[in-house]
């Protein structure tokens, strides 16, 4: 039986069935379909063939795919002479996957440090996310200062690729000190790279470049999602 897809510009409606369009049927700006839900098996799904989702609150989920896309490959991270400093004084400590909960929430807090405009990360995405990260597949970074939480970022890891979504910070410095340790612990796990989605100042500084949607699908087609390194996440010694 054929997989009909009712399209309604400039969007494709997506019903219960587990499936999503050709990411490259996309708007110009990035949107591919609205509906379905938030499923585990839908998400992942998703993030598999180059999409993600992305929608205000009170909307039905929003899928998208842009192009270009926003990358970072492990080895071109770039760290400037005063995060240099701020490394070099040990300024933060950082850990990953201890406390997931309160990263996402901080991400969704517009008037708590987030780096990126909007309340996008709704109550239903919350969950969904913390979900995901219980089957081992979303982690977070956290960076404190003593005791406290101080900033951080959380995404999806699938095969050899982790797929950002958010960070957040309350001190200068405090998500790009977590991020270049999550590239250089990526590094050492021959990570191939890191989708940022969308370019900002923030991620560009640090080396986000884009990249031609098809070469970024050409990535994802090449991935052994089997060999996803699932469960919780810990930093190597260095």
């Amino acid at each position: 039986m054929p997989i009909l897809f009712i399209r309604i510009c400039p969007y494709i409606a997506l019903d219960e069935r587990l499936l999503f369009p050709d990411p490259r049927l996309a708007v110009e700006e990035g949107l591919l379909a609205v509906g379905g839900d938030l499923q585990p098996e839908r998400l992942l799904l998703a993030y598999e063939h180059g999409i993600f989702p992305w929608f205000n609150p009170g909307e039905p989920p929003m899928w998208w795919s842009p192009d270009p896309r926003y990358v970072l490959f492990p080895e071109r991270l770039k760290v400037s002479r005063s995060m240099r400093t701020v490394f070099n004084r040990a300024a933060f400590s950082v850990t990953l996957d201890q406390a997931f909960p309160e990263v996402i929430r901080a991400c969704a807090n517009p008037s708590l440090g987030r780096t990126e405009s909007g309340t996008w990360i709704t109550s239903e995405m919350e969950e969904a996310y913390i979900h995901l990260h219980k089957l081992g597949f979303a982690h977070s970074v956290e960076v404190w200062l003593g005791h406290d939480l101080v900033g951080g970022l959380y995404g999806i890891s699938l095969g050899l690729v982790f797929f950002g979504e958010s960070m957040f910070t309350y001190q200068s410095n405090a998500s790009k000190y977590g991020f270049i340790h999550l590239v250089k612990q990526l590094q050492e796990w021959n990570f191939q790279l890191i989708d940022c989605q969308q370019g900002t100042r923030h991620l560009i500084s640090l080396g986000a470049e884009p990249i031609p949607r098809d070469q970024f699908l050409e990535i994802l087609s090449d991935q052994d999602f089997n060999q996803t390194r699932r469960g919780k996440w810990n930093l190597d010694e260095r």
